[in-house]
């Protein structure tokens, strides 16, 4: 019997239409990455050392990092209860279909607005001269300032970035939503169950590492929002993406290596949290399959 003569494989067209894709990840995203973490291990000429790793054990730079922690936890905290609220009451709460799709388009606009025009927004809002602070002053004789509000402080800045922490845990918890079945409600109430103990024994425990993982995304995308705080705060507010930026926009007494170091740590935070987040994202979808 005749040999066959060899098969070659041809490349699927289809994968040209990634490689604009993947260039700009590599390009922005994979080399810039490469370059921080190689960086955090350099001095200014090139040779090795960790001296940069321990400068994030300085008093100044610890508390600029449990600062960012801080209004990252309150922030997610905040935007997981409201945003699952909201889901809830879209999905199974008995709100009108017609609301559901504005709601979803909105979120999706507003979980990517962010950075300057987010920051100006608030600022226009409620800064000392912003909109709502001066209706609430002339027509109310309410004194957010005098009370201890300031758009420029820690709960500022943590109302400030609920604008895209809310619609993100919206668009992420309604699909979670959409997957409990009725079957498992009438099974509950056939066995006696209230609404409360149906939430409490099925439901909840079936959505926790979906609301737990989504928290940890949450986490994440607050503690590595750069531009808004730096637009919003400026040098008022220390927190580690301004004590970044300090470090790296190349003022004499900035120093870059240490800004990645700086940089370095944050990727480990953020890293940690987006893995914690994708370990219960797999785990919640095997229950609702």
């Amino acid at each position: 019997m005749a040999d066959l003569p060899p098969v070659k494989r041809r490349i699927s067209l289809t994968w040209l239409g990634l490689l604009p894709f993947i260039a700009f990840i590599v390009l922005f995203l994979v080399l810039p990455t490469m370059k921080i973490v190689v960086g955090a291990f350099q001095r200014p000429d090139g040779s090795f050392t960790l001296a940069n790793l321990a400068g994030l054990f300085t008093p100044t730079i610890l508390s600029s990092y449990w600062i960012s922690i801080k209004i990252s936890l309150a922030s997610s905290a905040i935007g997981c209860l409201v945003g699952f609220l909201m889901a809830a009451g879209m999905v199974l709460g008995g709100l009108p279909k017609a609301i559901r799709s504005p709601l979803l388009t909105f979120s999706g606009v507003a979980s990517n607005f962010a950075g300057v025009p987010l920051a100006f927004a608030f600022l226009a809002t409620l800064g000392p001269l912003g909109l709502v602070t001066m209706f609430l002053r002339h027509e109310f004789g309410i004194n957010l300032r005098a009370m201890g509000f300031n758009i420029l402080s820690f709960w500022g800045l943590t109302i400030t970035y609920l604008f895209f922490q809310i619609p993100l845990m919206i668009l992420i918890i309604t699909p979670a939503l959409d997957g409990l079945k009725r079957e498992w409600r009438e099974a509950a109430s056939c066995l006696g169950a209230s609404g409360a103990q149906y939430w409490r024994i099925v439901a909840l425990p079936i959505l926790f590492p979906t609301i737990l993982g989504t928290f940890a995304l949450l986490f994440a995308n607050a503690f590595g929002a750069v531009a808004t705080a730096i637009a919003l705060t400026g040098s008022s507010l220390n927190i580690v993406p301004i004590m970044l930026f300090a470090q790296i926009r190349g003022d004499v007494l900035g120093d870059p290596h240490l800004g990645y170091a700086m940089a370095f740590g944050m990727i480990l935070v953020t890293g940690l949290a987006n893995v914690i987040y994708i370990l219960l994202r797999m785990r919640s979808e095997r229950w609702l399959k």
